[in-house]
């Protein structure tokens, strides 16, 4: 089976949309990475939200574009998509994406349980200053009032859809997915070489919603 999308058809092209709504996109992403989400976030947040470091935040909200792997019967598959970084009702972080489910990894996504790793960066970056984001999470195709919540804030952070009457209509008749991470890493060598900060989801006999602390202090994260 071959993988139909990439971060220029906003993570799979619309069904019947044509060449000419991924190349609209195409065109139009290089505004959105200079564009800042409108308003921000608002000021006090739950318990879970706190617990997400607000570093992990800024570099999540920073960027629109992140490399999703997965598995299914054929073995593992990576591709990108774009994305709109939210809030869960909460306060958790998610993450909200556009693909169709008849592409690979909307197949793939749309089991029952559906797990996925992804990561977030820049190209071009210098070693001395390299950032990023790992993580991974459950992943879910939105509908409904939940997909109505999840499309107000993919069109706040990619306005250039909700402004093309041809690709709002296209992107809407697509499938809206949202990835909810349970544990996330961010990498900023400017803070010093090898410099982690991490947050994961706790059990609920762990207490609490969440636990953020960098590797090596505690943290249960990976090495």
């Amino acid at each position: 089976m071959e993988e139909t999308s990439g971060a220029q058809g906003v993570g799979g092209r619309a069904a019947g949309s044509g060449d000419a709504v991924g190349t609209a996109v195409g065109k139009a992403v290089g505004k959105a990475g200079a564009s800042a989400r409108a308003g921000g976030r608002a000021a006090g947040r739950s318990v879970g939200d706190a617990a997400c470091p607000a570093g992990i935040r800024r570099a999540l909200d920073g960027h629109t574009t992140m490399t999703l792997a997965y598995a299914d019967e054929d073995g593992p598959q990576a591709c990108a998509v774009l994305y709109a970084a939210g809030e869960a009702a909460d306060g958790a972080p998610v993450l909200y994406f556009v693909t169709a489910a008849s592409t690979r990894h909307g197949r793939a996504l749309g089991e029952p349980g559906a797990r996925a790793a992804f990561t977030v960066q820049r190209d071009g970056q210098e070693w001395s200053g390299l950032t990023g984001i790992q993580g991974r999470g459950s992943c879910r195709r939105l509908d409904g009032d939940e997909r109505a919540a999840g499309w107000r804030a993919y069109t706040a952070r990619f306005p250039f859809v909700a402004a093309d009457e041809r690709l709002r209509a296209a992107l809407e008749r697509t499938a809206l997915w949202e990835l909810r991470p349970d544990w996330l890493r961010l990498i900023d060598n400017a803070q010093g070489f090898g410099h982690k900060e991490e947050w994961r989801v706790q059990r609920a006999l762990e207490g609490g919603a969440g636990a953020a602390g960098r590797a090596g202090e505690g943290s249960a994260g990976e090495r």
